[in-house]
């Protein structure tokens, strides 16, 4: 599988080399993306408190609730910028919340991704683009590419 133009491959070592910038990226997301969670449960409950028909005395519900409203598309905003700058380094956010995400590569001559999440040292493990973390395997089990496979492969780990 060819990967589009606009598609980054990683080494290892190249991804790994952007973690010092892609951890501090994630590290944003995650904490930006709690903070709109808990805004919008706010909201949420905001609006359940006061689902009766408008009133005069509602004035301040309604004000409350616009600002509201105006924070969290500005907390949005946010997110989104930093899910973009993730983007320009090639790198794809995974989950929000745990801080997942994936570097294109390729290893004996298919596309695979390597993943790492917020907390974890190293980038260390890869899956199959189809398989997600749960189907996860460890960079430390042999890798080594076979002969004649594509100049972007994962290289053997020392």
């Amino acid at each position: 599988m060819e990967a589009s133009d606009n598609k980054k491959y990683f080494t290892v070592e190249e991804a790994n080399s952007t973690l010092p910038l892609v951890r501090a990226i994630v590290a944003d997301i995650v904490r930006q993306f709690g903070e709109i969670r808990d805004r919008k449960e706010r909201l949420d409950g905001i609006q359940k408190m006061h689902s009766t028909p408008e009133r005069e005395s509602d004035a301040f519900y309604r004000e409350e609730v616009a600002q509201i409203e105006d924070e969290l598309a500005k907390e949005v905003e946010v997110l989104q910028g930093y899910i973009d700058e993730l983007d320009r380094l090639g790198v794809e956010l995974k989950d929000y919340v745990r801080g997942l995400v994936d570097f294109l590569a390729s290893m004996d001559g298919r596309d695979v991704y390597l993943c790492w999440q917020l907390g974890e040292e190293d980038v260390a493990h890869w899956h199959e683009l189809d398989s997600g973390f749960s189907g996860r395997h460890s960079l430390m089990v042999d890798t080594t590419p076979k002969p004649g496979s594509q100049p972007h492969e994962i290289p053997p780990e020392h």
